[in-house]
């Protein structure tokens, strides 16, 4: 088990920082930088929980510190990735700008931060309780609701987005129990590989959005 979770983990974000690189040196305007920089952030953020986690199982060392400090900076990254993706989005489908829509992404990306911050989370303890787990999800779940419905919406604009719709709901419904309930039941902790396989999915869009496709329009805020 932990010589193929490794082995995955390893792989993951060696493909998703590598993949983000290589787009970031394609990237034909701002907007596409905007999806190497998603891809880079995603990897390097994962990348704070996911080696000392590899570690933890080779190592005979006290992990429990710089494992929950890991889960605080994923949250933090995670939520970029999202502000990144709207904007994205945004763009890549030709909508213009919308400025309320836009301060509520950000508001709900700060109100989920913020709440990551507190103290009750005990992250250096590397402890989930259930009721934090649900209240910094709050903003996190309505962040993502917001920019799932944008692009289901405007799904049939652009072929070589139409899967994200779905690869972002199904990567909240496996991330979702493993936030509110892996302290109660540690064995949900399984569904982040399925929720993992969803971002690499991402990441592979965008690559092939900028290496296959024509320029993408310039980014709307």
């Amino acid at each position: 088990m932990k010589y193929g979770e490794s082995v995955f983990d390893v792989l993951y974000l060696i493909l998703t920082v590598t993949v983000g690189v290589i787009i970031l040196i394609k990237a034909r305007n701002g907007n596409e930088k905007l999806m190497g920089a998603a891809a880079v952030i995603l990897g390097c953020g994962d990348a704070f929980h996911l080696v000392p986690r590899v570690l933890n199982y080779f190592i005979d060392a006290d992990f429990t510190a710089a494992l929950g400090a890991g889960k605080l900076i994923t949250s933090v990254t995670m939520t970029l990735f999202y502000i990144l993706v709207y904007h994205i989005g945004r763009s890549y489908f030709g909508l213009g700008k919308n400025r309320t829509l836009t301060a509520a992404v950000y508001a709900l990306s700060a109100l989920r931060i913020a709440l990551c911050l507190f103290p009750q989370n005990h992250w250096l303890q590397n402890e989930s309780g259930m009721t934090w787990g649900i209240i910094r999800n709050v903003p996190f779940a309505a962040l993502g609701v917001i920019v799932i419905i944008l692009y289901f919406r405007n799904r049939k604009t652009a072929k070589r987005f139409a899967p994200m719709w779905i690869l972002m709901l199904l990567s909240f419904a496996f991330y979702i129990p493993v936030a509110v309930f892996a302290g109660v039941v540690p064995m949900l902790g399984m569904l982040m590989l399925p929720k993992t396989v969803c971002y690499v999915l991402i990441v592979l869009i965008f690559a092939a959005a900028v290496t296959k496709d024509a320029p993408m329009p310039e980014e709307v805020v």
